[in-house]
């Protein structure tokens, strides 16, 4: 896997997949697009929600929709990395099984979320659902 990040002005970048998408990130605290940062955070949710989705549709889940709002701490001090992360995901759906959310969403952190499972290395990552009836 590859990518590249080129500085545009001031403190944005883009950053380049090597599958040749492109993004800007903007260092000045978000002003101008996501900070890397939120970025990472980002990236652990749809890591996490592609997981979440693929396992629910293998198991043949009525799913319709399917949104993690996440939260995050940092550290106080210079590395302000992150200390905690929670996904709360949101599954809409008609007769959608609690037993198959909570299986998806413990397989995607246990086993399947690359990025979920870095960041757990260093980070407290918890994770929670609720299901909603459409």
């Amino acid at each position: 896997m590859q990518a590249s990040v080129k500085w545009i002005d001031d403190m944005r970048f883009v950053a380049t997949s090597g599958s040749g998408h492109s993004v800007v990130m903007d260092g000045d605290q978000g002003r101008h697009g996501p900070s890397p940062m939120e970025m990472v955070l980002m990236a652990a949710g749809s890591c996490s929600s592609v997981d979440v989705v693929g396992i629910l549709e293998k198991a043949r889940q009525p799913v319709w929709s399917c949104e993690v709002e996440l939260s995050a701490e940092r550290a106080d001090s210079t590395p302000a990395v992150f200390t905690r992360i929670h996904m709360r995901f949101i599954i809409t759906g008609a007769g959608v099984s609690e037993k198959h959310v909570e299986r998806a969403v413990k397989l995607s952190a246990d086993k399947y979320c690359s990025v979920s499972i870095m960041l757990g290395h260093s980070v407290e990552v918890s994770h929670d659902f609720e299901i909603r009836e459409d």
